[in-house]
């Protein structure tokens, strides 16, 4: 699960709510990415490095690179005082890197960041990062970018207009919608690759205390012809002011009516053959005085 979410690259968005976190599953791609060799980088918003780092072996902690955004956000304790633009700008420094191996960022979380700078500027940033080749301040090298759209609490997740949500949506190259039941977590991924048909995919996993995967269960890889999963369907058929169905006593009575336009035999017969004691209609016609009467037959000129 984990080789697949990072095998595509570009930005990995995992959603999660307050009954089923993402952070563990954003350290477990850490894990995956330090013990792979990369470079890790780490804008921490909303827990300390401590807190961050605890469970990581030295191996681990030795390859991530942490940026702290969650003791002085704003930079107070720097000399001239707050700069507002401080979260960005740390956005745009830590993907200056200095190795020449590869490198992932992970963002947590993006809730934060979507509450210090702007949308927009924001969705124009990531975008810059998941490029190929390209990245803020830095034209050495690619990477991929992991990030946590961690929702603390229920007011966390309403803050996040369906706008902001679906930028982020479409930014991504694969996306994690957490959720699950009878305490098992699910994993609903959403691989979007370049020239090929969306595929969609639903794993049971839970996270280990070493941050490692226990995987319960996968179901098959398909093709996303459906609409996105976050995407509310609407009955059309709801709120209608008529039945698109008619019951059993409505289909018989439909059934045993007679249509006036319908031209049936009984009809034909009835019309051809007088009843008995019927009297025969007769037409009477008296000619006006200016009427051109000609006594001769109009087809006498023809061979009938």
């Amino acid at each position: 699960m984990l080789d697949s979410l990072l095998a595509v690259g570009g930005l990995v968005l995992l959603r999660d709510s307050v009954e089923w976190e993402g952070r563990s599953l954003l350290k477990a791609l850490i894990k995956k990415s330090a013990l792979g060799g990369e470079q890790v980088h780490v804008l921490g918003c909303e827990v300390s490095e401590e807190e961050f780092r605890e469970g990581f072996g030295s191996d681990i902690n030795s390859r991530l690179v942490y940026h702290d955004l969650f003791k002085d956000p704003l930079h107070w304790s720097e000399p001239g005082g707050a700069i507002p633009e401080a979260p960005l700008g740390t956005l745009r420094a830590m993907c200056r890197k200095t190795d020449p191996g590869p490198v992932t960022i992970a963002l947590d979380s993006l809730s934060w960041l979507l509450f210090h700078i702007p949308c927009v500027t924001l969705c124009q940033t990531l975008h810059a990062l998941s490029q190929p080749g390209v990245s803020p301040g830095d034209s050495s090298g690619g990477g991929k970018v992991v990030m946590s759209e961690i929702t603390e609490d229920l007011v966390h997740e309403d803050l996040h207009g369906p706008g902001p949500m679906g930028a982020l949506s479409t930014l991504a190259h694969t996306e994690v919608t957490l959720s699950g039941k009878m305490g098992q977590t699910s994993a609903s991924i959403l691989y979007r690759r370049p020239q090929q048909r969306a595929t969609y995919q639903t794993w049971w996993f839970s996270v280990l205390p070493d941050f490692s995967l226990d995987l319960h269960e996968r179901l098959p890889l398909h093709s996303e012809l459906h609409p996105d999963p976050h995407t509310t369907q609407v009955d059309p058929t709801t709120h209608l002011t008529f039945n698109l169905h008619l019951s059993k006593k409505e289909r018989e009575a439909r059934d045993n009516l007679t249509l006036p336009f319908h031209f049936s035999s009984e009809k034909q017969q009835a019309l051809l053959r007088p009843g008995l004691g019927r009297a025969t209609s007769q037409i009477f016609y008296e000619p006006d005085a200016f009427d051109d009467l000609d006594q001769e037959d109009p087809d006498d000129d023809l061979d009938v």
